[in-house]
């Protein structure tokens, strides 16, 4: 495994997982407070990377700022914003029916995603946690008609304060069932296509970013997936036992965030 000093030496922006990493609810892990400060005091840029588009990134902002962990020059991003990016390059004028949270439907909508209720070209599913059976029928059957399917990211579960709740990898296992259909792309971590923007959004190489994160199959596979190094905390979901189902290797392991430094 690599050192941590040789990591924090080749890395410009550390892309930092939220649940599980650098908090645990509403309470910061560790001192993560003061190891962010330090690692933005050696000029590292960091992004709060998450899978979750049910949320925007003000709304993640606000709760980081809340906390004590949000720093100038810190970026959010979410899947949901990765794939408004990704329409705006791929399929810019194109109609889409969006099916995620209103305010998630503004976001896009910001980004000059053109929505559409009746007639689109494309389908998007994000964490819709004001999901109804309208639209999920609605989305069934534009799949069955062959419209091009996008899936912000394909976590089962989302951890929650009592636990965990369906998210939208269940959602798929779903229409899946129903359609016949699964995603043509899928946005989030793992998958490459939230790589490829992070890259153009910060005009840093991939190859000069850390993920850390404390999931194998999302965060560590994201690394490998798209050519960065890759730091797991063991302060979520995966244990030292549990890591070893998985083909990756993580660069380091550490107990928390705090020990990167």
């Amino acid at each position: 495994m690599m050192t941590k000093e040789a990591l924090c030496k080749q890395t410009d922006v550390f892309l930092l997982d939220l649940d599980g990493t650098v908090y645990l609810g509403e309470k910061p892990i560790g001192n993560a407070a003061a190891t962010l400060q330090t690692l933005r005091e050696r000029s590292k840029r960091l992004v709060f990377l998450t899978n979750n588009s049910s949320k925007t990134q003000e709304e993640y902002r606000g709760k980081l700022l809340r906390i004590g962990l949000w720093g100038e020059g810190d970026l959010v991003y979410t899947s949901a914003m990765a794939a408004a990016s990704y329409l705006q390059k791929h399929a810019a004028g194109q109609p889409v029916y969006l099916v995620g949270t209103a305010a998630v439907r503004e976001e896009f909508a910001r980004f000059g995603v053109r929505l559409e209720e009746e007639a689109p070209a494309l389908c998007v599913l994000a964490y819709d946690t004001e999901l109804t059976f309208a639209k999920l029928e609605k989305l069934d059957r534009f799949l069955r008609q062959g419209k091009y399917f996008i899936a912000t990211h394909p976590d089962d579960v989302c951890p929650t304060e009592s636990g965990t709740a369906p998210d939208v990898g269940s959602f798929l296992a779903l229409l899946e069932r129903s359609s016949g259909r699964r995603p043509d792309l899928i946005v989030g971590k793992p998958y490459t296509a939230m790589g490829e923007e992070l890259a153009r959004l910060t005009g840093v190489p991939r190859e000069k970013m850390c993920m850390v994160g404390d999931r194998m199959h999302t965060d560590v596979r994201f690394a490998a997936n798209n050519g960065m190094k890759s730091v797991l905390v063991l302060s979520g979901e995966t244990t030292r036992e549990t890591m070893c189902r998985f083909p990756d290797v993580p660069d380091l392991v550490l107990e928390n965030i705090d020990e990167i430094l």
